[in-house]
């Protein structure tokens, strides 16, 4: 049997969902390969780099500013599964102006596609809204920020369906990223320096990742069952939900990419982070199906 070390580079669904139905229903072992899933989120690039990686965000970042040659195998979704939720006041993204935020570092690659977003939404991330930076994790600080008061926003993930504890506690969901900014996000990623694309242990993961997609998207009472793991807060119907809302139209069947809509991530990011445009989507998203991807 081949080995691999997979990282998560975020903690949630969005990170985790396509590896951890492949390894419960046993497509890892089917394809012949013993999958090591490690949590990179404090991880250096360095480190990272000896290995397969599911940030596929991440990974252009570093490819952008440290010239690290990651390429993405696999893309799992185009649409990142984070949302802005909110105290009652603001009704949407713009009415953020001059309100406090947390949200992640502008160097990160959710704290990126925010700020993208943000300036999308007609704000300046920098002067326009008060913003608290803090570190990935499961955002319940953030809540309790946001029950009392000390901030009026949070950019939030996947450790819960944002939609269901807005609708708990009264909140405002005021956007989701996915609706915004579309980029291939998660899947699998390595450093060919390292690691060779076409390596027996390397094909074997895509394989079982691709059957697990095609759960996601064939299976609904599999996969919810699956993801309820995740979300323990949330009742069945919510999590349900969440899967028809937010996972099922939005992830992929095949790991295939649209390498137009690549493109014009790729100058996106470049430009958010001021740097130039070093690698086009062909030269970064070298998957087995580059097509013309929609949702749905």
């Amino acid at each position: 049997m081949y080995t691999i070390d997979l990282a998560y580079v975020g903690r949630g669904l969005h990170e985790e969902l396509v590896a951890y139905i492949a390894d419960q229903e046993g497509y890892n072992a089917d394809e012949g390969v013993h999958v090591a899933l490690r949590d990179g989120c404090s991880w250096d690039e360095e480190r990272l780099r000896r290995g397969a990686t599911i940030g596929l965000g991440r990974a252009l970042l570093s490819r952008l500013t440290d010239g690290i040659p990651w390429v993405a195998l696999n893309v799992n979704t185009c649409s990142p599964l984070f949302w802005f939720l909110a105290r009652p006041g603001p009704t949407s993204l713009a009415d953020l102006a001059g309100r406090r935020l947390a949200v992640h570092a502008p160097h990160t690659a959710p704290g990126c596609f925010a700020r993208i977003v943000l300036r999308r939404a007609g704000l300046d991330p920098d002067r326009g809204i008060h913003t608290i930076v803090r570190p990935p994790g499961d955002y319940g600080m953030d809540l309790r920020r946001l029950h009392d008061g000390s901030i009026d926003a949070a950019l939030v993930g996947s450790t819960m369906a944002p939609e269901a504890v807005a609708a708990e506690h009264g909140w405002q969901m005021l956007g989701w990223v996915g609706d915004h900014f579309q980029i291939p996000t998660v899947g699998v990623a390595v450093d060919p320096t390292y690691t060779d694309p076409d390596a027996p242990a390397v094909q074997a993961l895509l394989r079982a990742h691709r059957r697990a997609l095609q759960v996601i998207r064939d299976d609904p009472d599999t996969t919810v069952r699956h993801m309820h793991a995740f979300l323990g807060r949330h009742t069945e119907e919510e999590v349900r939900a969440h899967y028809e809302a937010f996972i099922a139209p939005h992830y992929t069947t095949d790991g295939g990419v649209d390498l137009a809509l690549g493109d014009g991530a790729i100058t996106a990011v470049a430009a958010e982070l001021g740097v130039p445009v070093t690698v086009t989507a062909a030269d970064f998203y070298r998957t087995v199906t580059s097509h013309a991807w929609e949702p749905g």
